[in-house]
C-alpha cells in the first residue's frame, strides 16, 4: 500500500452509512435525485441556525433545496450575484499571485525562498485530500513556513465524507496551522462590516474543524483557533488581513454536526412514505415539509434556497421569528404576534412575567404620548 492510500484511509475515509439509513435518505430525495454534497457555506449555515431541524434533514440527506423550493412555488433567490463572484475570484487570484508571496506578505514573510507551495494535484476528492494531508505533514516536518493553495480537507457530516476547500492553509515553522479566508468586501480602517465577517467566521470554523482531524493524526501540529481574513483595503483593491477568533463559531459547528449525525432521527418522525421529491406534487411537498419543525428568522433570506417558502408560513402563522431572532427572545414565551398584542393589551399573559411587564408598560406610554399629541 502507498504512502497516499495509507493517508487516504487514515484521514478521508468515513464508516459506510447503514444500508437501512442510505436506503432512507434516497427515499427522502427521490429514487432520480442525486444527493447534493455539503460544502462549508452549507455548514456554516446549519450553524448559524442550529434549531431548524428541516435544514438539518434536508440537508444531511442531500435534498436539492433550490429544486423543492421551486417545486413548493416559492423558488430561491439566495446565492451569491454573478458580479460579487467575479469580484471575488479577481481579488483571489490577486492576493495569492507571484505563487502567493502577496499572501505571506501578509503575514511579515518577505522572501519567497522562505517558504514553499506543495503540489496538491490528485485524481479524485479523496486524492486530493490526501495529498492535502501528506503536504502538512510534511511542511510540518519540515519546520518552516508552507502555504497551500486551495487544499481539500475530508470532514464526516451525517456518516458519509464532506469534502471542503478552504483558499488556503498557512503552515508556520513552530508546527501551527492557519486557515485563511480571502473575501472582497472592504476594510475600512482596519474594519469590516460585522455581519459579513461573522459570515466569514462560521464559514472558516468549517474548515478549521476538518483540519483539526487531519492535526490529530500529524505529530507536532496544531490547528491555530484564529483564521486570517483578507479584504480589500479600504477603497482599492490593495489587499489587507486581520486574525479573527473562531472559537465560539467553532462550538457551534460541533454542536450542529452532532445533531447531523442523528439526522435517522429526524427521518423517524416524517409519516411513512414521505418524500421531498420534487417531482411529487406541490400538496404532498408542502405536507412533507411542514412535518419536519423550522426555526424562520429575516437572515434565513441570504443563507437557504427554503427561506421564502418558511417565510411565508411564518407569516401565515403570525410567528414572532418573522421579525427576528433577537426579538423572539426578547419575548419569552410569546410565540405570536397575536399573542404579543393581547399581552399589551392587558388581555393575557402573566403580570409577573418580565415580557409581558415591558410590553404593558409600553403600551401604556404609547397611549400616553398620543393623548398628548391630541391623536386620540
Amino acid at each position: 500500500m502507498s504512502v497516499v492510500d495509507a493517508t487516504l484511509r487514515r484521514v478521508s475515509a468515513s464508516p459506510p452509512i447503514p444500508a437501512p439509513l442510505r436506503h432512507r435518505l434516497a427515499e427522502l430525495r427521490g429514487p432520480t435525485t442525486r444527493p447534493r454534497p455539503l460544502d462549508a457555506r452549507a455548514l456554516a449555515a446549519l450553524a448559524a441556525n442550529p434549531g431548524c431541524r428541516r435544514r438539518a434533514l434536508l440537508d444531511g440527506a442531500g435534498v436539492d433545496k433550490a429544486a423543492l423550493a421551486a417545486a413548493l412555488g416559492s423558488p430561491s433567490a439566495s446565492g451569491q450575484s454573478q458580479f460579487a463572484f467575479m469580484r471575488g475570484n479577481a481579488f483571489e487570484a490577486r492576493v495569492t499571485s507571484d505563487g502567493g508571496a502577496e499572501l505571506m506578505r501578509l503575514l511579515g514573510v518577505a522572501d519567497a525562498t522562505e517558504f514553499t507551495v506543495p503540489d496538491l494535484t490528485a485524481a479524485g476528492p479523496e486524492g486530493r485530500a490526501a495529498r492535502t494531508a501528506l503536504a502538512l505533514r510534511d511542511a510540518t516536518a519540515a519546520g518552516r513556513w508552507a502555504l497551500l493553495t486551495h487544499p481539500l480537507l475530508a470532514l464526516e457530516v451525517a456518516g458519509s465524507p464532506a469534502y471542503l476547500e478552504p483558499d488556503a492553509i498557512v503552515v508556520r515553522p513552530d508546527g501551527s496551522w492557519t486557515v485563511v479566508e480571502i473575501k472582497s468586501f472592504p476594510m475600512i480602517d482596519a474594519s469590516a462590516d460585522a455581519a459579513k465577517v461573522g459570515a466569514a467566521a462560521r464559514q472558516a470554523a468549517v474548515y478549521v474543524l476538518a483540519l483539526e482531524r487531519v492535526a490529530a493524526l500529524t505529530e507536532g501540529s496544531r490547528v491555530a483557533h484564529q483564521v486570517l481574513l483578507v479584504c480589500p483595503k479600504d477603497f482599492s483593491n490593495l489587499p489587507t488581513a486581520s486574525l479573527v477568533d473562531v472559537r465560539k463559531q467553532l462550538a457551534v459547528t460541533r454542536r450542529q454536526l452532532a445533531r447531523l449525525t442523528r439526522v435517522e432521527e429526524i427521518a423517524a418522525t416524517l409519516p411513512a412514505g414521505a418524500t421531498f421529491d420534487p417531482g411529487r406534487s406541490r400538496e404532498e411537498l408542502t405536507a412533507t415539509v411542514e412535518s419536519v419543525g423550522a426555526a424562520y428568522a429575516p437572515e434565513c433570506l441570504a443563507a437557504c434556497e427554503l427561506a421564502f417558502h418558511c417565510r411565508g408560513r411564518a407569516r401565515d402563522e403570525g410567528a414572532v421569528t418573522a421579525v427576528g431572532r433577537s426579538l423572539r427572545g426578547e419575548l419569552g414565551g410569546l410565540t405570536t404576534v397575536d399573542s404579543v398584542l393581547a399581552a399589551a393589551r392587558g388581555t393575557c399573559g402573566d403580570p409577573a412575567d418580565p415580557a409581558v411587564a415591558a410590553l404593558r408598560r409600553a403600551a401604556t406610554l404609547r397611549a400616553e404620548a398620543l393623548e398628548a399629541a391630541g391623536c386620540v
